[in-house]
C-alpha cells in the first residue's frame, strides 16, 4: 500500500495537477458568428436577418446589418457598402459578420442575454473588430470603436483610424468584465466620427469565456512528478511481494 504520508502529498499534487489541466472554457455566447438567422439572407439589415439569439434596441435598426462573406464592398448587394478592397470574411473564419454605422443618428445596439453566471467572477469577452467608410461621395478620415457592455459595465474597443476611403484591417479585441448577477445583458455600439460621413465598424467571432489562468509549468510539473512517483513506488512494492514469496 502506499504510505499515508506520500498519500497527503502525491495524490492532492495529482489532483490539482489534472484539474488546472481539464478546465474547460466554453464559449457562453451563441451564435458569435451571426451564422444563424431566422430571416432574409444576409447581406441585409439586422432587422431582416434577425441573427439567432440576439435582439436589436432600435425600432428598424437599419444602421446595422449582417454581412455574408465577400458583401461589405459589394455595391450591388443590399445595405451599405464599404471602400474596397475589404476581406471577405473576418480572422474566425468563412462566416457572416456584423457591420453598423457609427453615425450617432443611425447607431442601435444589438445584445445577447447571458446566463449562468457566477457573481464576482470575471469573464473575457473577446471578438474580432475592424472598420471602413461608406463609399460614395462622402469625403475624409473617420474614426471607429465599439461600446460594449455586460449588465451596468461599459467598456471601449480600442480606437481605429480609418483614412478617406480606406479601410482597417481586422484586429483582436479582449475586454474584461466581472458578473454582478447570475444573467446579464451583453451588448454591443458601433461609435463613430464624423457625423455624415459613415465610419462603418464590423464585428467578428464574438466569445465569452471564464477568466480562468492557465496552469503554471511548476504546477504541471508536479503532477508529473508526482504520477512518477507513485509509479516507482508502486513497482518496488510489487518487487518486495515477489522477493517475500520466493
Amino acid at each position: 500500500m502506499i504510505s499515508r504520508k506520500l498519500s497527503t502529498v502525491v495524490i492532492p499534487a495529482i489532483g490539482l495537477a489534472l484539474f488546472a489541466c481539464g478546465i474547460a472554457r466554453a464559449n457562453l455566447v451563441t451564435n458569435g458568428n451571426f451564422n444563424l438567422y431566422g430571416g432574409s439572407a444576409p447581406k441585409n439589415d439586422f432587422v431582416y436577418v434577425q441573427p439567432t439569439d440576439w435582439t436589436g434596441s432600435g425600432l428598424y435598426d437599419f444602421g446595422v446589418e449582417v454581412d455574408a462573406p465577400g458583401t461589405a464592398d459589394n455595391v450591388s448587394d443590399p445595405g451599405i457598402p464599404v471602400y474596397g478592397p475589404f476581406p471577405a470574411h473576418g480572422p474566425s473564419g468563412n462566416n457572416n459578420f456584423i457591420e453598423a454605422d457609427g453615425d450617432p443618428s443611425y447607431s442601435f445596439s444589438f445584445n445577447q442575454t447571458i446566463s449562468s453566471l457566477t457573481v464576482g467572477q470575471n469573464y473575457n469577452v473577446s471578438f474580432n473588430q475592424a472598420a471602413g467608410q461608406q463609399s460614395g461621395n462622402l469625403v475624409g478620415p473617420t474614426t471607429e470603436q465599439w461600446e460594449v457592455s455586460l449588465g451596468s459595465s461599459t467598456q471601449f474597443s480600442s480606437l481605429m483610424s480609418t483614412p478617406q476611403g480606406g479601410i482597417f484591417p481586422w484586429e483582436a479585441q479582449t475586454l474584461q468584465f466581472t458578473a454582478s448577477s447570475t444573467s446579464e445583458v451583453l451588448s454591443f455600439l458601433a461609435v463613430g466620427t464624423p457625423s455624415g460621413a459613415p465610419p462603418m465598424v464590423f464585428l467578428d467571432g464574438v466569445d465569452m469565456e471564464t477568466n480562468v489562468p492557465e496552469p503554471s509549468a511548476g504546477l504541471l510539473l508536479a503532477g508529473v512528478g508526482a504520477v512518477i512517483a507513485i509509479g516507482r513506488l508502486g513497482r518496488r512494492v510489487r518487487a518486495n511481494r515477489i522477493s517475500i514469496a520466493a
